[in-house]
């Protein structure tokens, strides 16, 4: 049980106990309901429930919140407990029940702060980054990769069963664009005089695919028809593309338990049903379909949308928002208890009409849909808009290149998904403490060079070769059962309050899908961990003082850890 429920079941005991013996006349006990006091210095925790109950209990907060004390039963997690104000409960915890953190991070590691979610609101389908495969990634989409991937991780470690999801958008008439732009510069590098027509990609990638294929395969497409080079061109860019995406992902960190192609949904099976029909045919039974001037229309409007939505136009073609009527309705049919779409902002118009389509088929609030903003690129505080190399936009890999996985991926999780995030591209390259992902590394690497000089010669060396892991090493060097009593300092009490944070944090970041408050974290953590390095001197002549406070810089380093593997950084033993 976290510190915080614990803390709250003392106080409900107390609420209990004045109830039963007459002391406070309350029909329902309230609950404790604790929160975190702005001001460190009125203690670690406090309750308001004095303040909400007054008027039912007939008495003023200040003397419920006396009796309530009066009442607490004897514990041993508080060390001291005062009024305040107008009746604020203010507790300060016993030192001990700090130490206790330690040997718990110590005890539990990676596991550390895991969250349980309730079956039927556990298996949860996350879709994100689901790029065209028309060109290569934009910075924004290195937003959503960053995003999506630390939301999957720090929603399993909330209890979570997250099944990560990419959305190929190879349907649909950009498809024959893309070809037919890589069909016009094929030909113009073969000296043909064609000119690019208005609808095209017009990229200088767009060149490189088609010399690619100039390099495997020279003239010989110039002898085929118009329309059968579109098709095989359109089929070849596809195929390049999407390897590039995939490989940038995974150069990135991001791997996803499905890419799931929208040509599928239009596939028909042995039974002449496919993903769309059958579709169609749940949302026909409940009586949502309708025609019109030719067209299948969805009657969204019942269900509070500003209009009805087409899916099948009266040529026979379908739209769009047809695609994704079959594939929200093929997720759900896969046994999700929840849906989670992340897209950019200019998709907000989209929403109601998604989610009245999970409404239509009998799944009200399954669909939730998470907007970011975008990303604006700056070099020493100037916007860059243009790659030095292309003389165009700044690719998503040519970031990742020029800056690294973790500079781009902490950055881009440092503000919340709807705020737009300023990414300027020296601040991330450099090695000191303005670098937010350095200063927090630093910290971890820092702890991994003080157990390092703690052990024996060889041990560290085994360190330093690979042969030995800092756990083993920390499990070696410091007692399992060591005596954590001399932790009282100052700045060693913050750092063990802040560490006890974070279960509560995960299980908020979970549910809110705000992975960004893992960076605050980091930093606040690392802050503390500088503070307590300044202050206390970890390697000294009392073996004791010693031994506790490497226990205490093991589990800092494990939990700087941990949160840096939820955010998809990594956590160097050396800098």
């Amino acid at each position: 049980m976290e510190i915080r429920e614990s803390l709250e079941a003392i106080i409900d005991a107390a609420i209990d106990a004045a109830r039963a013996d007459g002391s406070l006349q309350l029909e329902e006990a309230p609950e404790a309901a604790l929160e975190r006091p702005r001001d460190e210095a009125n203690g670690d925790w406090a309750s308001t429930v004095a303040l909400r109950v007054s008027k039912l209990a007939h008495k003023s907060p200040r003397e419920i919140a006396q009796i309530i004390v009066d009442h607490i039963p004897e514990n041993d997690m508080i060390a001291s407990v005062e009024i305040a104000g107008p009746g604020f409960i203010n507790i300060r915890l016993s030192d001990a029940v700090l130490q206790g953190v330690v040997r718990e991070v110590r005890e539990e590691g990676d596991n550390f702060g895991r969250g349980t979610i309730p079956e039927g609101e556990r298996y949860v389908n996350l879709e994100y980054v689901s790029a065209n495969p028309t060109g290569p990634f934009h910075v924004g989409h290195g937003r959503w990769a960053s995003l999506g991937d630390a939301m999957a991780r720090v929603m399993r470690h909330g209890g979570y069963d997250v099944y990560e999801e990419y959305y190929i958008n190879d349907h649909g008439n950009q498809m024959d664009v893309f070809g037919n732009s890589v069909n016009v510069r094929y030909q113009q590098l073969l000296g043909r005089d064609v000119e690019m027509p208005e609808a095209c990609y017009g990229g200088a990638y767009v060149k490189d695919i088609a010399q690619d294929i100039i390099d495997r395969d020279g003239d010989k497409w110039l002898s085929v028809s118009d329309e059968e080079r579109v098709e095989a061109f359109r089929e070849m860019a596809y195929d390049m593309t999407l390897k590039n995406q995939r490989e940038v992902l995974a150069n990135f960190g991001t791997t996803f338990d499905k890419w799931f192609s929208e040509r599928s949904l239009y596939v028909e099976d042995e039974n002449g049903e496919s993903a769309v029909s059958r579709s169609l045919d749940a949302m026909r039974e409940k009586g949502y379909l309708y025609e019109k001037d030719g067209a299948l229309w969805f009657r969204s409007t019942d269900l509070g949308d500003d209009k009805d939505r087409v899916l099948i136009k009266g040529d026979g073609e379908a739209t769009y928002f047809m695609s994704d009527v079959a594939y929200h309705y093929d997720k759900m049919m896969r046994g999700f208890d929840h849906l989670i779409d992340l897209w950019g902002a200019d998709h907000h118009g989209y929403i109601k009409r998604c989610e009245c389509m999970l409404e239509a088929w009998g799944w009200p609030g399954a669909l939730e849909v998470q907007l970011g903003q975008l990303v604006n690129l700056f070099r020493d505080g100037k916007a860059v808009r243009m790659s030095k190399r292309t003389g165009e936009m700044v690719t998503f890999e040519e970031l990742i290149d020029e800056v690294g996985v973790d500079a781009t991926r902490y950055l881009m999780l440092s503000r919340s998904a709807d705020q737009p995030i300023d990414f300027d591209i020296e601040v991330a390259k450099k090695k000191d403490a303005s670098n937010p992902v350095y200063y927090v590394q630093y910290a971890h690497a820092r702890i991994c060079s003080i157990l390092r000089k703690a052990a024996d010669e060889a041990d560290a060396a085994a360190v330093e070769a690979g042969e030995m892991t800092m756990g083993e090493l920390a499990e070696k060097i410091i007692p399992e059962d060591c005596d954590l009593t001399p932790l009282t300092h100052p700045s060693e009490l913050a750092l063990m309050r802040k560490m006890a944070d974070f279960g509560n944090l995960i299980a908020l970041a979970a549910r809110d899908r705000a992975p960004f408050r893992l960076t605050h974290y980091a930093q606040d953590l690392a802050s503390l961990f500088h503070q307590f390095y300044t202050n206390c001197h970890v390697l000294t002549d009392d073996a004791d003082v010693q031994t506790a406070r490497l226990a205490l810089c093991d589990a800092t380093r494990i939990v700087l850890a941990l949160t840096l593997n939820l955010l998809g950084v990594s956590a160097p033993v050396k800098m």
